[in-house]
């Protein structure tokens, strides 16, 4: 009984979704830090703050969201639509995961505790208006996505890198227009039903708009590879071999939009499309070796 009810409150808090949070540690790969044991410290514990958070928001989230969810034909599953969990659990649940949250924060320093501060402060406003209006609900998750990167940035204090500000974006704003066509197509008529803002969206706009930013998030990643800034930084040009492994993960998520109809929940597909799986192993390899070893891996001169 104790077992099952654990297991209710980890489903009620997304762990899975903590993957999302890995933004935190991208400046400590990009800045070529992630030898540094004690950065690595450091950034470890500034994404930890960030999963406690996040995992706060989504109670936030499902509590708000529970009439619209138990109409939803998967959401409806959920703790609190379910009603495995009371209202007044998940508000325990809340309070628990900011203060654990916070307080790394706040350990670590006022500038971190300032950053988780906007991101609730971000995470609040869409879960009470934001999430309800069209195209800035989804710029509202791309800038949490950069809040993440730059927590990261401040952990292990190296300045933020305007392309992987530029990078961040683009891929947010991807994911989160490739998920609302995907609600769109297969919630069909009661989709304004269980997210009220899919009704100001439609299949045609959003047809138009995902291949904008899939050609902006490809050039702004290819420019970041050939950028001086970088060439100097990994003594190499040889970043540009890892673009097409960003073209294809583009691609092929596009092809689970459009052809399996998958993309409500970019996580699961993230975890469980063996494809995309394989690519992300090549990327982080092929990036990790060029960082790592930049002047030996010079191919491209």
């Amino acid at each position: 009984m104790i077992y099952k009810k654990l297991n209710t409150y980890l489903r009620l808090l997304r762990i899975p979704h903590w993957i999302k949070n890995g933004f935190v540690l991208a400046p400590l790969v990009f800045a070529r830090q992630f030898e540094d044991v004690q950065l690595c410290l450091q950034a470890g514990w500034a994404f930890l703050s960030f999963c406690f958070l996040s995992s706060s928001i989504y109670v936030l989230n499902d509590l708000c969201d529970q009439a619209e969810d138990a109409q939803h034909p998967d959401k409806r599953e959920r703790p609190i639509a379910s009603g495995a969990v009371g209202v007044n659990e998940a508000v325990v649940l809340i309070g628990l995961m900011l203060i654990l949250s916070l307080v790394i924060g706040w350990y670590q320093s006022m500038q971190m505790l300032g950053v988780l501060l906007c991101y609730l402060g971000l995470s609040v406003a869409y879960s009470l208006g934001l999430k309800h209006v069209a195209i800035l609900d989804v710029m509202a998750i791309a800038a949490g996505f950069v809040l993440r990167i730059l927590a990261g940035a401040l952990a292990i204090n190296v300045p933020l890198s305007h392309w992987l500000v530029l990078c961040t974006i683009m891929i947010s704003l991807f994911l989160g227009f490739t998920k609302r066509r995907a609600e769109l197509v297969a919630m069909k008529d009661s989709a304004e039903n269980t997210r009220k803002v899919l009704q100001d969206y439609s299949v045609a706009f959003l047809d138009q708009v995902i291949p904008m930013v899939t050609a902006a998030t490809i050039i702004c990643y290819a420019l970041y590879t050939v950028d001086s800034r970088t060439v100097e930084m990994f003594q190499s040009r040889a970043m540009l071999l890892t673009v097409p492994c960003v073209i294809y993960g583009l691609f092929r998520y596009i092809y689970l939009i459009y052809h399996q109809h998958k993309g409500q929940d970019p996580t699961y597909a993230l975890c469980h499309d063996v494809p995309t799986i394989a690519n992300l192993i090549i990327w982080i390899g092929l990036s990790v070796v060029i960082i790592k070893h930049g002047a030996e891996f010079n191919i491209l001169g």
